[in-house]
């Protein structure tokens, strides 16, 4: 049987190979063995082709890249190797000559998968014609066509009730006032005007009940076809759960000792998500464990366009996903000896004082060094930070002093405010976008056009804390203005003008494809490590909260 085991030419030194399993959960890069597979594998890529008849090309195509994986192997004979892996399927294929094969049992998949795709597709078929279906658009339309008229028709109806009323206001002031009318042409004037009003609530009335009547020929017929197709989508919704869990009874898992259990029990007492087992690691680990291959040291990477939610990066590694991997690598990896994964932190103490570029009895500007906390860290492991240097530089100082805050790996100018009511003020031009910032960086790539403005919504990856991803449904709001300032060799120079303030903004607007696609030099989560981030907050200007008059300030980029 086939192991797909590719031989380190030449063998590696005894003291090159790990005394225990590198964690694949490592924050901090893989191990060096593990990334000379990896290193190797890419070079095979950048000569074209990801295996034969597969070019590397299609992961940058309109189906967008892939993550990747090598498992470094002691093979029986002593010989050291790796094997390759990709995640879910590739060009359309779960099995390609040269990359270990899906962890599933594949004749059991091929008794459950087929029918059961049918069913969900006929499902998705039926529901698609019902809701594109004559009856139900054309009663959408005639329902929002009927709210619109009905709309109108309420805020007419209201506009000319209230002009009557203050003409009846009026007129009723004036009577009153009036000696000129007898006692009994008075009281049938009021009369009248009471009769007015009358006759406006009963036109109301009558109005409200002809629209009712007109809602009720439509709305009934819209909802009972509303429902039929809920209800069609929520039996698809449970014939894929099903499905989902007939396909994941396919899966056993094996560890290093030896034993086996069922996919779904390793997740219970909830369900497995979707394309669980089927990431590079796993498949690497099962793989290499049915042919008596011991696993030395793991590496994941992404090749190919980023996906639509971006965070990731051609070349990149990445530390195992949490969502999918937490319950199921850990048990596959019982029986090695597996080191504890590294973690990032930042540094505990950054040398060097804090400059400061302007201080008077209401502000102090600070130009933040790379690698310092703008605030302490939460979970206190580091309490040097901006905002505690300030605090011991300015012990009388009230409030929250900071006004806004950069990222650990950024750096350049901030403010603080001395006292609550100048944070305030400050804090307003913030939200009123009166603070004007520029930053300068270096990003990876030839960047198309001269500048523009990059606009599309982000949020936090909740599996992936502390990326930030594009999502055009949960995402909020981000702007940024940038301008091209130099062009060297394969990098660009490039400033950015950011009008809203979301976390690693700045970042995710250099490295997607809907921004420059083009990661910042030195971005460890959306590029690639370098000595450095190369983003530097250069200038900031704003009207001074107690003179009112502008200030400017600059620090230029110390790259």
């Amino acid at each position: 049987m086939e192991t797909w085991v590719t031989s380190f030419e030449p063998q590696p030194a005894p003291d090159a190979i790990a005394g225990s399993f590198p964690s694949p959960f490592d924050e901090l890069g893989p191990h060096a063995l593990a990334r000379r597979a990896a290193e190797l594998l890419q070079a095979e890529f950048r000569a074209g082709f990801v295996a034969p008849g597969i070019p590397a090309a299609l992961l940058d195509g309109p189906e967008g890249g892939k993550m990747f994986g090598v498992l470094v192997v002691r093979a029986p004979d002593g010989r050291i190797g790796f094997l390759r892996s990709f995640s879910g399927m590739l060009a359309g294929r779960w099995e390609v000559p040269g990359f270990v094969p899906p962890l599933f049992d594949r004749e059991a998949r091929e008794h459950v998968e087929p029918a059961g795709e049918a069913v969900v597709k006929a499902l998705l078929a039926r529901a698609e014609a019902m809701r594109t279906s004559p009856e139900l658009t054309g009663l959408r339309a005639a329902h929002d066509a009927q709210e619109a008229r009905h709309a109108t028709e309420r805020a007419e109806s209201r506009a000319r009730h209230e002009e009557r009323k203050r003409r009846r206001h009026t007129r009723r002031a004036e009577l009153e006032s009036s000696n000129a009318l007898t006692a009994e042409e008075k009281r049938a004037a009021l009369h009248a005007l009471d009769q007015e009003s009358r006759g406006d609530k009963a036109e109301k009335r009558r109005m409200d009940a002809a629209q009712e009547a007109e809602r009720q020929a439509i709305v009934p017929r819209l909802a009972r076809l509303e429902r039929r197709l809920r209800a069609l989508e929520r039996l698809r919704w449970i014939v894929c759960r099903a499905l989902m869990k007939r396909l994941h009874d396919t899966y056993v898992v094996p560890n290093a000792r030896g034993e086996r259990r069922p996919l779904r029990a390793l997740y219970a007492p909830g369900e497995p998500p979707s394309g669980a087992a089927d990431c590079a690691a796993p498949k690497l680990l099962a793989h290499a464990l049915a042919h008596g291959l011991r696993p030395l040291a793991l590496a994941e990477f992404w090749w190919g366009t980023p996906p639509s939610s971006g965070g990731r990066a051609a070349g990149a590694f990445y530390a195992a996903c949490r969502d999918k991997c937490a319950p199921l690598l850990p048990f596959m990896l019982e029986g090695l000896r597996v080191d504890s994964p590294r973690l990032f932190a930042p540094p505990s103490v950054v040398t060097g004082d804090l400059s400061v570029v302007f201080e008077d009895t209401w502000i102090v500007v600070v130009d933040k060094p790379e690698g310092l906390l703008s605030v302490p860290a939460k979970d206190t492991s580091v309490a040097d930070s901006v905002l505690a240097r300030l605090r011991a530089r300015y012990p009388h100082a009230t409030g929250p002093l900071l006004v806004h805050r950069l990222d650990l790996d950024t750096s350049g100018l901030l403010v603080a405010a001395l006292d609550s009511r100048t944070h305030a003020a400050l804090q307003r031009q913030f939200a009123q976008r009166e603070i004007h910032k520029r930053y300068v960086a270096w990003v990876e790539g030839l960047v198309r056009g001269e500048e523009g403005t990059i606009d599309f919504p982000m949020r936090v990856d909740l599996d992936d804390r502390p990326r930030q991803i594009h999502d055009p449904v949960h995402g909020k709001d981000a702007v940024t203005r940038w301008r091209v300032l130099e062009r060297r060799g394969p990098r660009t120079r490039v400033a950015f003008f950011p009008l809203t303030g979301r976390t690693h903004q700045l970042r995710v607007h250099a490295a997607h494809p809907l921004g420059l696609g083009a990661p910042i030099v030195g971005d460890r989560l959306y590029g690639h490590e370098d000595v450095r981030l190369h983003l530097h907050a250069e200038s900031l200007s704003f009207l001074h909260p107690e003179t009112g008059r502008p200030v400017s300030f600059e620090r230029p980029a110390p790259f």
